[in-house]
């Protein structure tokens, strides 16, 4: 039997963050999901508590963090960004801030969403901070790091990407033909992901695990 558990979900007004809460929250195993925005906004629970906060200062809201999870699924892109410096603000600053606050208040488990081609080294800014984000959250120390890589999300979105849509719809029709090693660029649903995401943090394994897109789509199909 699992014991009771206490989570925090950052990014939960976005596409996966929003599918996660409602696991979460009917889910018998977690009596409580703190949820941090920026703003008021329409995610809500009967274990949901919201908490408006300023993301700049997120070092004042270390006691939000004393839960057993903490699943990360902040974001954003360079378009809405504006500069690359914002972004590597929202995708490595933030994340790193709240993977200490966590590790500080004593969070067993960390489960973050990087993207599918992180790599520190790259050319590619995106895959760049991606892949730094991701090495330094190695560091940090927790009983269990899970670092999620999904290939392109499938699901409604409240803002409007092009080139995300175009995918969208190509995509899932091609995604029979990608085998192998090719797997992991198939396109994931947000719920999938979500699923995948609750299914590790309840196993309770330790280490440092990386998921890629087939791992997640198999996951997604196993949890509930």
């Amino acid at each position: 039997m699992t014991d009771k558990r206490t989570a925090l979900v950052l990014g939960a007004t976005g596409l996966v963050g929003g599918e996660l809460v409602r696991l979460l929250n009917n889910d018998d195993a977690y009596t409580m999901i703190t949820v941090p925005v920026r703003r008021n906004s329409d995610v809500s629970g009967e274990k949901v508590q919201q908490h408006i906060i300023d993301f700049d200062r997120m070092e004042e809201q270390g006691p939000l963090f004393k839960v057993d999870d903490v699943f990360c699924c902040l974001g954003t892109t360079m378009k809405k960004a504006g500069n690359r410096e914002a972004f590597k603000k929202v995708d490595y600053h933030y994340v790193v801030q709240a993977a200490k606050l966590a590790k500080d208040a004593g969070a067993s488990r960390f489960v973050v969403i990087t993207a599918m081609m992180a790599n520190p080294r790259s050319s590619v800014f995106y895959n760049r901070v991606k892949g730094e984000v991701e090495e330094k959250l190695q560091t940090m120390g927790f009983k269990a790091l899970h670092i999620f890589r999904p290939s392109l999300l499938l699901g409604e979105r409240n803002e409007q990407r092009f080139a995300e849509e175009l995918g969208m719809k190509i995509l899932p029709w091609l995604s029979f033909l990608m085998l192998g090693p090719a797997r992991k660029y198939r396109p994931v649903k947000a719920e999938g992901v979500a699923i995948a995401m609750k299914t590790v943090a309840l196993d309770n394994s330790k280490g440092i695990h990386i998921w890629e897109s087939d791992s997640i789509i198999e996951m997604s199909k196993t949890g509930s």
